[in-house]
């Protein structure tokens, strides 16, 4: 029996023996067979399933984490520029002109008042004390002699042995001598102060600053500025206060919405607890108080004027330090507030995404006025009771859509949720991720 006969195609030569032109005439066959397969399995799953209200793909609704704001009083700060001083700073000048002798102290220490910072030349005074002490000497001698002329003459004028103009000579000659002792005196005293007046002496306890003269310079009325102290514990905080700040912040004491710490004292602060944020970013560790508030504004600065007091044992505040002054003890009563990341920017403002009642997002403006415990404090937008999304912003961006709300303190910490700081895209998930899975699967099949 004679085999079947089969027929086989026939194949060029060159066919046979050129692998290569197989590969070239089928690879583009391969890459429409490549591309067109996840186009038409996406097709068929988009014409069974749909995207329904929750998920796409007919997938349940996504689950997303939501807090229930609710009014509760909120502490409040207020943070301002600030710079920081000396609570004391004295120039320490040369009472006297002479020649500078002698630099007694350390610049940059500490000293106590009274402490010998400088020593000028001190032999034209000592001169000058001596010419004053031989004058009042003389004095006192003419007095003395007066008082004895004035003794002897006395009862002669009671017996009328004597006329009156003799005794009232006397008399007057005792006036003069002792008016003359002194004066003489003073003038003692005088020289004697300008002599103290070579030590010049610290005024105050404080670090002292850089000498103004060195040893060998003359010190004059019209220059005599020697150096500075300054006292740095407790340090002073200088800052200002805006208008626009503190008209906003009188309207809503009145009206009942910010509960300051205390009564007005009477030098116009209030009993604000103050921190200071160092250039550093960190908060220096001791809290001071506010002790100074001006009653009108400073043209300079366009503000109102305020010092706050911070203690500073290790004087690590020194003066002149920029500083950021924050203001603790205000509260905000019946405040609403929201995490930030629950906050988006939009190009219509500020909104969040709340859920309705239906579990459904809509999203909602709203107003904003600063930080809480690092929550956004909203002032209009919201009300008590509104349940505002937090995490979840990839798989849940779009108005209307079906969401499975879950309190934020409860949710898995392994489910996936992202916060978003700008609007998501308005366009289904479906759309935005076919493109990229059509070409990552083209991508896989060629090779």
């Amino acid at each position: 029996m004679s085999p079947p006969n089969l027929h086989f195609p026939k194949f060029s030569n060159e066919l046979l023996a050129t692998p290569s032109a197989w590969s070239g005439r089928l690879t583009p066959l391969l890459r429409i067979a490549a591309i067109s397969a996840p186009l038409l399995v996406l097709a068929a799953c988009g014409k069974a399933g749909g995207a329904g209200p929750g998920g796409p793909g007919g997938m349940p609704p996504p689950e997303v984490s939501v807090v229930t704001v609710q009014p509760t009083n909120l502490p409040m700060d207020f943070e301002y520029v600030g710079q920081t001083a000396g609570s004391r700073e004295t120039e320490v000048r040369a009472r006297i002109s002479g020649i500078l002798e002698n630099r007694l102290y350390e610049e940059g220490s500490r000293v106590k008042a009274g402490t010998v910072l400088f020593q000028i030349d001190p032999g034209t005074y000592k001169t000058q004390l001596a010419s004053a002490e031989a004058a009042a000497g003389v004095n006192e001698a003419k007095l003395n002699q007066a008082k004895r002329e004035f003794a002897r003459l006395t009862p002669l004028a009671a017996e009328k042995a004597i006329s009156q103009k003799e005794f009232d000579d006397a008399k007057s000659a005792l006036e003069t001598a002792e008016a003359s002792y002194k004066q003489s005196m003073a003038q003692v005293n005088e020289a004697k102060l300008n002599l103290g007046y070579t030590r010049v002496v610290a005024p105050i306890d404080g670090v002292t600053g850089i000498a103004s003269k060195s040893n060998g310079s003359l010190v004059t009325a019209s220059d005599s500025l020697l150096t500075t102290i300054v006292q740095t514990d407790p340090v002073y905080v200088n800052f200002s206060i805006t208008e626009a700040d503190y008209l906003k912040l009188s309207q809503e004491v009145s009206g009942g919405k910010i509960a300051l710490p205390g009564k007005r004292a009477t030098n116009g602060s209030l009993a604000f607890d103050v921190k200071v944020k160092l250039a550093d970013g960190s908060i220096f560790p001791t809290v001071g108080k506010m002790n100074f508030a001006s009653e009108k504004v400073n043209p300079a600065t366009g503000g109102f004027d305020a010092r706050a007091q911070i203690p500073n044992p290790d004087g690590t505040l020194r003066p002149g330090q920029f500083v950021r002054v924050i203001l603790n003890g205000a509260t905000r009563t019946a405040a609403l507030s929201v995490p930030q990341r629950a906050v988006i920017d939009s190009p219509m403002g500020k909104i969040v995404f709340t859920v309705t009642p239906d579990n459904k997002l809509a999203p909602r403006p709203v107003e904003l006025d600063g930080w809480s415990n690092g929550q956004w404090i909203v002032t209009k937008g919201l009300k008590g009771g509104d349940r505002v999304l937090v995490d979840g912003f990839i798989k849940a961006h779009e108005p209307g859509m079906t969401v499975t709300p879950v309190p934020l303190a409860t949710k898995p910490s392994g489910s996936a949720g992202s916060s978003a700081p700008t609007l998501a895209p308005t366009s289904a998930p479906a759309q935005v991720n076919t493109k990229p899975a059509a070409e990552t699967a083209s991508a896989k099949a060629a090779q």
